[in-house]
Parts: structure tokens; sequence; C-alpha cells
């Protein structure tokens, strides 16, 4: 079944023709595994485990190496060993990979518009995640990416959002972000072609991602929160367009968390937080009011399933440590919420 998903995938994920769209494929997505924070030089002990909850696809979500460096060299040296690894190759063998970037592997911590060696960082990013050539991404600045699964009715719209590329500045007074409420996180090229995404889609599910978290408001970290304007932006949107089933990926925190948000004229809305897959913030004791799960400290991958039996699909999100268990119950969205 794997072998046939990847010919499949091979075969049919073909470039649309409309200029906005990336990749289409015909597989309908009933496991999606997720992750972020992973040192290439540390043991890759989850690989295993990811494979085991059956994925049809993997969705790095930022800091998929630690490349910090403005020397392209040490960044892609970086990118080949983790490619290397031998638990990450078997897989790549199985399992299709998609994925957008945060600092650390765009090269600089906390870094935004202002680093010297984005436009080449992007290319080695892509060629990491084997983005195909002929796909318009390559066309745009920016990492930003847009992939549609299935179709009729068990279609899912995957945007994964580049929150490094064109971000504006962020300063610190006593160690803590101060807020920019002036400046952009994806631009205003990005931001058309979210709102061209999100209009008149017909897809089922809606799933948006960017490295930093969306929903979280209260810890001194990076988070769209820091740009209050943009996060309104995207909130506004969304009653807007109204996708149907939307939510949110993120990653950076080296905690797992699954937060959620009423949005007035839109409904609820969720941001499912799976960081540290190699090294975890084992000491975090953070508040967020938002949660609706568990603050999972240790080391960890995320797994969305998809239930296509209804007539509005159940999407069930569940947080999985280095042995493959659950470290809190599921948290259900949709068809049954």
């Amino acid at each position: 079944m794997r072998r046939f998903l990847l010919i499949g995938y091979s075969l049919c994920s073909i470039f649309a023709l409309a200029s906005a769209q990336d990749i289409n494929s015909q597989v309908v997505l009933q496991n999606i595994a997720i992750g972020s924070c992973n040192r290439q030089e540390a043991p890759q002990v989850i690989w295993p485990e990811v494979l085991k909850t059956n994925p049809d696809l993997w969705i790095w979500l930022g800091d998929n190496i630690y490349g910090d460096s403005e020397d392209m060299d040490v960044i892609k040296a970086k990118y080949d060993k983790q490619k290397n690894n031998s638990a990450y190759r078997e897989l790549l063998k199985q399992v299709p990979v998609i994925g957008i970037w945060d600092d650390h592997d765009y090269g600089k911590n906390d870094a935004g518009q202002e680093f010297s060696q984005k436009v080449a960082s992007r290319d080695l990013m892509f060629d990491f995640l084997d983005v195909p050539k002929q796909s318009p991404a390559w066309e745009r600045k920016g990492g930003y990416q847009s992939y549609t699964y299935g179709s009729g009715n068990k279609k899912v719209k995957i945007l994964l959002l580049d929150a490094r590329y064109f971000r504006g500045n962020l300063d610190k007074k006593d160690r803590i972000y101060v807020k920019n409420l002036e400046g952009t996180v994806l631009g205003e090229e990005q931001w058309q072609w979210l709102e061209n995404e999100l209009t008149n889609s017909d897809a089922a599910i809606h799933i948006l991602a960017s490295g930093i978290q969306f929903i979280a408001d209260q810890h001194p970290f990076e988070k769209w929160d820091n740009f209050p304007k943009e996060r309104q932006r995207l909130l506004d949107l969304l009653v807007k367009t109204q996708p149907k089933n939307a939510f949110f990926l993120s990653g950076d925190r080296h905690i797992s968390e699954i937060a959620q948000l009423d949005v007035p004229g839109y409904g609820r809305f969720y941001d499912f937080t799976s960081s540290g897959m190699t090294h975890s913030y084992s000491s975090s004791t953070e508040s967020n009011t938002h949660r609706v799960s568990k603050l999972i400290t240790e080391k960890s991958f995320g797994v969305i399933k998809i239930d296509w039996s209804k007539p509005n699909p159940i999407v069930a999100l569940e947080m999985r440590g280095v042995n493959g268990e659950l470290l809190d119950k599921p948290v259900v969205l949709f068809g049954d919420n």
C-alpha cells in the first residue's frame, strides 16, 4: 500500500495550470505526520515511530536542520547530513515530504527580511525538500507553497506560509520582544497569493502552517502576536474567504500543544504546535489561556488523522513521543466537535 501511495504521488503530482497553485495530487490523505526542531547531528530516533503511524505525508514545520550560518556551503552540508541519515532516508523511500522553514534553517536565529543570504538559502531549502523544478514556487520570492491532495469531497489544501523572508524587524526590551505594530509577517505579495488560494477554494479541509505560533499570545518569544496587525489580517481573511475546516500548524517552540481561538464570523480555529523532535524545552511551565491540550515538554511529533466517513470530515490531532506513545488524548476537530 505504501509503495502504491508513493508511486501515485509521483505520477499524480501534476503541476496545475493556474499560476497560484503549485502541486495537485490525487492521493486521499488520511494520516499526516508533522514535526519541527530537528538537529541534524543529534540521534534521529523518532523516524521509525513516525513510519509506524503509516503516514500519507510528512510536513516539516521549520528548524528542519540547525544551519545558523551565512555561509551557504555550511547550510548545504547540514542539509546533506540530514538527508543522508539512514532513518530519514527510510522515510523518504516511503512517504512524500513537504515543508517550510523557520529561523535556524533559514540561517540566523530569529531573523527576518534583513538576512543577507535569504535568496540562496531558499533555494537550498527547496532542494532539500525536492520541490520539483517545474513548481511555480521556484518562480516566487520566498518559500511559500501550495499543495492540494485528493479530489471531490475528499480534498485537502495545504498552504505553507513563509514567516521569515518578508518579516519585518523585531526589537527587544529587557530581553522581551517589543510588538511591531505596523510591520509585516508575510509581505504583500504573499498576502495576495494567500487570499487567492483561499477565495472560492473547494477543498473540504484547509491546513495553514508557518514556523512560528499563530494563536499563542502570552509567551515572550517569537509569534504572530508580535505583529498584531498581521495576526488580525489573517483572522479577517478567514472571515472574508470562509475556507472550510481550516486550522493552523506551527513549530519553533520545543514544546507541543494545541490551542483554540473563537473567531467571530468564522468559528473555532486551532493551532497545532508540534515541536521538539531531537530536543525539547523540558522545564517549560508557560501559560497559554488558549490551550486545549496538555503542555508537552518532551520530544515529540504530531499526527493528523482524517476520517472521511461523515459528510463533514472528522480531524483528530495527536501528539506522540519518541516511542510512539500518545502523550495526551487526541483533540477532535470539526465533524464530531
